[in-house]
């Protein structure tokens, strides 16, 4: 009996194969560049032990009752259809009008529109694959060459050998594109995803892009395996808009990274509501004198849900300025972790970097793991960071409800204002109407 429980508690990789890499390039005929790059990745992959709560960065998050037996199979694509994904994720962006939608169910393509506005600008928005035979020589010099790498972690590798489907998106140098790109991975049944996103933009260019990853709760586990690379040339603007509603069965592993050129600047805004178990990391590193990167997250697990969410701001270069704000409410049996680190490598003086993370507990079981961290390599810097968790103040909700307000509706109101540092930084007013009717329903108990 005992050995059965150690071997069952065991942290396993999914059961997948050289094979499996070798059969995906083989059926959508890829170039044999990608072909080579895939299983060079797969054999990084089989060299790297899995992840466990020896290591550091994984120390607070235990993954082991994953199932991959559903959670670890690639299935073919099957007859998703955009109408699968809820209408009020597909509206247009600004009123009636977008610069181009994406949209997968499971690993299939769905959905595809570009403005004609975005082609005359010379801005490429189309699925990875697409992109890999027809923009060969853009995609093979970005993907995943020098931000997410495959060599950043087993997840990593995997997402690298075995991505499944994917969005590039670039802009050309000197191009400032007004109307928004969005794109959408939707999972429908359990199985393993494999999403990736790459983004380009040459210097001086700029765009807003909306991104998000949805589901429903399924009967048996899933997993998404994720890869974000975000590169910023010099001198350009990328706001970045992540959003995520996993259904309470998927399991997220996921790498995201950004790099950003002299002068450059990025908005990162992301939300983290849904999952069963979400493990994220997101790095930004300024590579150029003067770059700027700003991420900001609002996240609110509830039931038994547990998000580990992992920041890294990297002052590569002087004169960087990076400012991180998390705000996060927690229900219930729920837990998250935060782990931030502000790293100034030697010669990037003037350095100015912040981070933040403010939690509100709910719940007499919640728990929230708040963890800043500085390594400064550097002596001519200003880099600091705050932390604070408490829980909502009887007083606060006493004096709404003095107020002729029900509990519920003071809490809203106190739980909304604590997210509006983030919320209004998204660029989107029926994007923030959504999250502002999630974060509500997440109150109610209603998802």
């Amino acid at each position: 009996m005992a050995t059965r429980r150690r071997v069952a508690r065991e942290f396993q990789a999914p059961p997948l194969t050289r094979a499996d890499v070798e059969a995906l390039s083989a059926r959508y005929s890829e170039p044999a560049w990608l072909r080579e790059a895939r299983l060079t990745a797969w054999d990084i992959y089989e060299a790297l032990p899995m992840p466990t709560t020896n290591d550091e960065a994984w120390r607070r998050t235990d993954y082991r009752h994953i199932n991959w037996d559903s959670a670890g199979v690639l299935r073919a694509p099957n007859g998703g259809r955009v109408e699968d994904i809820p209408a009020d994720n597909r509206r247009p962006l600004l009123g009636g009008e977008q610069g181009g939608m994406i949209a997968f169910v499971d690993d299939k393509l769905v959905h595809h529109e570009a403005s004609a506005a975005l082609a005359r600008q010379g801005v490429i928005f189309t699925d990875l694959r697409s992109a890999a035979r027809e923009h060969a020589d853009l995609v093979r010099q970005h993907l995943m060459t020098h931000a997410v790498t495959p060599q950043l972690g087993k997840f990593a590798a995997l997402n690298a050998a075995l991505w499944t489907h994917g969005v590039f998106l670039y802009v050309p140098r000197g191009q400032a594109v007004t109307l928004p790109a969005h794109s959408i991975f939707y999972a429908s049944r359990p199985a393993a995803m494999l999403g990736h996103l790459l983004v380009v933009l040459e210097e001086g260019a700029s765009i807003d892009y909306l991104h998000e990853n949805l589901s429903p709760t399924m009967p048996s586990d899933a997993s998404f395996i994720g890869a974000t690379e975000l590169i910023v040339g010099d001198k350009a603007t990328l706001r970045f808009v992540n959003l995520q509603d996993w259904g309470r069965s998927m399991f997220e592993f996921s790498t995201q990274r950004a790099r950003v050129g002299h002068d450059g600047q990025l908005d990162w805004i992301t939300g983290q509501m849904g999952g069963k178990l979400v493990k994220a990391f997101m790095e930004i590193d300024l590579d150029g004198r003067g770059s700027w990167g700003r991420m900001s997250a609002l996240y609110f697990p509830d039931g038994q849900q547990f998000m580990d969410l992992d920041t890294q701001q990297n002052h590569n270069a002087p004169h960087t300025t990076s400012d991180l704000l998390f705000k996060g409410v927690l229900k219930d049996h729920s837990r998250a972790v935060w782990q931030g680190m502000i790293k100034a490598l030697p010669g990037a003086q003037k350095t100015d970097g912040f981070q933040a993370n403010r939690t509100m507990i709910m719940s007499d079981h919640a728990r929230v793991d708040s963890i800043p961290g500085l390594e400064i390599q550097a002596d001519d810097v200003r880099c600091t960071h705050a932390s604070a968790t408490g829980q909502v103040e009887e007083e606060v909700l006493f004096y709404l409800m003095s107020r002729g307000l029900p509990r519920l509706e003071a809490e809203k109101l106190v739980v909304d204002g604590f997210f509006v540092p983030v919320l209004d930084r998204i660029p989107f007013e029926n994007v923030r109407e959504r999250m502002m009717a999630y974060v509500e329903r997440k109150l109610l108990g209603e998802v």
